[in-house]
């Protein structure tokens, strides 16, 4: 069955990655396009150089899809050949004007898209209420290296070029193409620089366009790391705009992320509104804190006294809740004990 033979190559790939291209090169002429598909995908675990000749072959599929596929992985090798296209291709559209003060990043998109950018995966048509040029732009810088832009902008590095001002309005372009670029070539460093610190005044940060970049941007860093971020944020912004970043998170939680979260949520309590609107976060902290940390919550069951211009019984409420979340937490403490005595 196809489903079969998609785990046994996703399975081999994961123990022998060279031994799963060839399986899957074996096959390869025979396949249907929606199954290519789903196989080429399974390069994505081990992706490695000696899968480039490999996927420029199939850069000529007949498949659309196969060939964006295809182009996606090779831009993800920075040393592959596409890689090198396509940095110098974007290369041509971004400079350094130091005709300004300070200097600022001019941007000249692409005027075609010709049968080579094609075939290197761009894709020409636009989608409905986006510019053809702006569209074809943002493929490009997508694609290529992040390591062509120092070299490109005087020797500055990532944090450097992204405080830059950019001209004419290219600027949510650039970087939102730069954050994609970043996740695609899993970079730290450009994931950092784009990310700014958690404790920015803006929550969108210096380069993410918006937070469910800063998200998928966070998945390049390690979990340590990710944590104590996301724990930044949430004592510099509080919970609102903090679920999709919560979600990239370890389980469970680190100790500076499950008490940042505690005591944002008890902020929020304080501020006399219902808890109804943190329902997500009441939701995501009963499966995801620390099993430890019901007794800091201790102090949380008692109904406060309520502020003139709080929500009538808004502390009752959060009362419950947080008798609902120590409850689930000792539950989970009292199950990993019976389960680590049974081993």
């Amino acid at each position: 069955l196809f489903a079969e033979r998609v785990t046994l190559l996703a399975s081999l790939r994961a123990r022998d990655p060279a031994r799963a291209r060839e399986l899957l090169a074996s096959t390869w002429a025979t396949e249907r396009a929606e199954d290519r598909l789903m196989f080429l995908d399974s390069l994505r675990t081990g992706l490695e150089a000696a899968d480039e000749p490999f996927l420029e072959q199939a850069l000529a599929d007949r498949s659309r899809n196969v060939r964006a596929t295809a182009a996606e992985l090779l831009s993800a090798l920075p040393h592959s050949a596409l890689a090198a296209r396509m940095a110098a291709r974007a290369a041509t559209c971004v400079s350094l004007d130091r005709t300004l003060a300070p200097p600022a990043i001019a941007v000249e998109a692409p005027h075609e898209c010709d049968a080579g950018m094609e075939r290197d995966g761009v894709v020409a048509k636009p989608p409905a209420g986006r510019g053809e040029r702006s569209w074809w732009f943002g493929q490009l810088v997508e694609a290529a290296p992040l390591s062509t832009w120092p070299a490109r902008l005087a020797g500055r590095t990532a944090e450097e070029i992204v405080t830059l001002p950019v001209s004419d309005g290219w600027r949510n372009e650039l970087h939102a193409a730069w954050c994609r670029a970043a996740v695609r070539q899993r970079d730290g460093v450009w994931a950092r620089a784009l990310l700014g610190a958690p404790t920015a005044p803006e929550a969108g940060g210096p380069g993410a366009v918006s937070l469910a970049e800063r998200a998928k941007l966070l998945g390049t860093l390690g979990a340590v790391e990710r944590a104590e971020w996301v724990a930044g944020f949430i004592a510099t912004h509080g919970l609102s705009e903090a679920f999709q970043l919560l979600g990239m998170c370890g389980v469970p939680w680190a100790t500076p992320l499950g008490r940042a979260v505690v005591d944002a949520l008890n902020i929020a309590r304080d501020a006399g509104s219902y808890p109804w609107s943190f329902s997500g976060v009441m939701g995501l902290a009963e499966r995801c804190l620390d099993p430890s940390e019901a007794g800091r919550l201790d102090g949380l069951l008692a109904i406060p006294d309520e502020p003139e211009d709080a929500s009538p019984g808004a502390g009752g409420y959060w009362a419950e809740a947080f008798q609902r979340l120590v409850t689930t937490l000792r539950l989970r403490a009292a199950m990993a004990a019976e389960l680590g005595a049974g081993l």
